[in-house]
Parts: structure tokens; C-alpha cells; sequence
């Protein structure tokens, strides 16, 4: 039983680290917008993109093949002679099943909210024929 509790303790301990290393990042992201700001300067390129979506489905696309990864490569657990799961899928395929639907959430939202691009207007134009010289 020892043995569980230090694996589990290890695993909360890397998400831990994980995530307070996403708010370091996103903290010291936000002084040097402040910091910019103070001296009448703007971020380049803005935050988010260029506003077409296209992180959303990238997001997605990664979240997803990271979510099937950790399915696969979970689901023997559920073959072990002692384990006794309808199809091996157990409490661990969470932590695949989690990303895996996420990520198809993401997708959905790009595929429902992307709006079409447009082709540019041509002027109109329009095209004198040429005088035969005289």
C-alpha cells in the first residue's frame, strides 16, 4: 500500500509542478504587458492570433492525439489477468479519455463557430478595346 500512495503523491506532484509553471508563465506574460503599457507601447502581434480560430483547432488537434496516445497505451492495463473491467477500461482510461474529449470539444467549437472566408471583391474593370491606328 505504501508503494500506491508514493505513486499517486508523484503523479499529483507533477501536475502540480505543471501547472504552477502555466501560471509563472502566464503571470510573468501579464507584468510585461503591464510593463510595455507603462511606457505607452504595445504588445506585437497581439495576443490570440490573427483572429481566425485556427489556434482553437490546433489546440484540438493536439489535445486530442495526446488524449488517443495515453488511451493506447493505457488500455493493456485493463487486459491483466486480475482485472475484472467490461472491455479493460478502467478508472486509468480517465487520463486519456479526459484530453481525448477536450480536444473533440475544440475541434467542434472551430468546426460550429468558423466562419467562411470571403474571396477578396475584384474592382470592377472594365476594359476599353484598342483603336486600330488610321
Amino acid at each position: 500500500m505504501d508503494t500506491d500512495f508514493v505513486a499517486i503523491l508523484a503523479g499529483l506532484g507533477f501536475f502540480a509542478l505543471l501547472f504552477a509553471f502555466i501560471i509563472l508563465m502566464r503571470y510573468l506574460s501579464y507584468r510585461e504587458t503591464l510593463a510595455l503599457a507603462d511606457k505607452g507601447l504595445v504588445r506585437p502581434g497581439g495576443r490570440g492570433g490573427n483572429g481566425s480560430g485556427k489556434d482553437t483547432l490546433r489546440w484540438g488537434i493536439s489535445l486530442t492525439a495526446i488524449g488517443l496516445a495515453l488511451c493506447i497505451s493505457l488500455y493493456p492495463l485493463g487486459l491483466l489477468p486480475n482485472m475484472k473491467f467490461p472491455l479493460g477500461l478502467g478508472p486509468w482510461m480517465m487520463v486519456g479519455f479526459l484530453p481525448t474529449f477536450f480536444g473533440l470539444g475544440l475541434c467542434l467549437i472551430y468546426v460550429l463557430t468558423h466562419e467562411k472566408e470571403q474571396p477578396p471583391a475584384k474592382p470592377d474593370q472594365t476594359i476599353e478595346p484598342k483603336q486600330p491606328p488610321m
